[in-house]
């Protein structure tokens, strides 16, 4: 009886809560708030993985980012943590990822999927919406899988990322391109708002099998980064062109 007990408190209780592994950057209050709307988080579950895995979503990404054995790449926005366990194949057991997020029950949800599928070279990490609170100069490449449109400071983000990264380090962003009152990006709003916090586009393909797109991006070294008071927001005349009556 007692035993069974036992057990039954091992399968209920919490998994121990992720935490930051990085300092604090700047607060959200140093950065200009985007001209644009921001899409509410409504699902950390993005689309059904059979369908995603049937047209290789995660081996498009990495073979187009550069993504291989022995790096360290950080899935900013993660969610039920699709791309964390295929990164944490692809990278290998000499490679490291990162699963971050800023929801409680998504990061709960991530860290059961990483103990129950063994996942040795995933951390789980609680960041905040404008600062992922990843390591300084730890990290090689990141993706932001279809949450770009649901960040509510993407200077902040962008800026704190950026020190994290390691020199020459890339993020990767996966959307539609679409407005992000229908959960997507349009590519000229992107490229201006990763431009704006100093980021160089290095790529961007259609991926196969699907609407969306991969943008790439090289992270600016810490101190090229722009100051956050001289950043102007780009203006959203996508969206407005968009939505407009015929």
């Amino acid at each position: 009886m007692i035993r069974s007990f036992a057990l039954l408190a091992l399968l209920v209780l919490p998994v121990h809560a992720a935490e930051p592994l990085g300092p604090a950057g700047l607060p959200a209050s140093a950065f200009p708030r985007p001209d644009r709307p921001v899409a509410e988080i409504i699902t950390s579950v993005w689309a059904p993985e059979a369908s995603r895995d049937k047209r290789d979503e995660v081996g498009q990404v990495a073979r187009l980012m550069g993504i291989g054995p022995g790096q360290t790449v950080a899935d900013i926005g993660a969610g039920s943590g699709y791309y964390v366990a295929r990164l944490s194949r692809i990278v290998g057991p000499q490679g490291r990822v990162f699963g971050e997020d800023v929801i409680p029950s998504y990061l709960d949800d991530l860290s059961r999927r990483v103990r129950d599928e063994k996942l040795g070279n995933v951390t789980v990490v609680r960041g905040q919406s404008h600062d992922p609170r990843l390591p300084p100069g730890s990290v090689d490449a990141a993706v932001l899988v279809h949450m770009y449109h649901e960040i509510d400071q993407p200077y902040g983000l962008l800026h704190n990322l950026a020190a994290a990264m390691k020199p020459g380090g890339r993020i990767g962003i996966v959307d539609d391109d679409d407005i992000p009152a229908r959960h997507g990006t349009p590519p000229d709003l992107l490229r201006c708002e990763l431009a704006a916090a100093g980021y160089r586009e290095a790529g961007f393909s259609k991926l196969e099998g699907g609407s969306d797109y991969l943008a790439v991006f090289e992270a600016p070294a810490v101190d090229a980064r722009p100051d956050p008071a001289g950043i102007v927001p780009c203006k959203d005349t996508t969206t407005r062109s968009r939505t407009r009556a015929p």
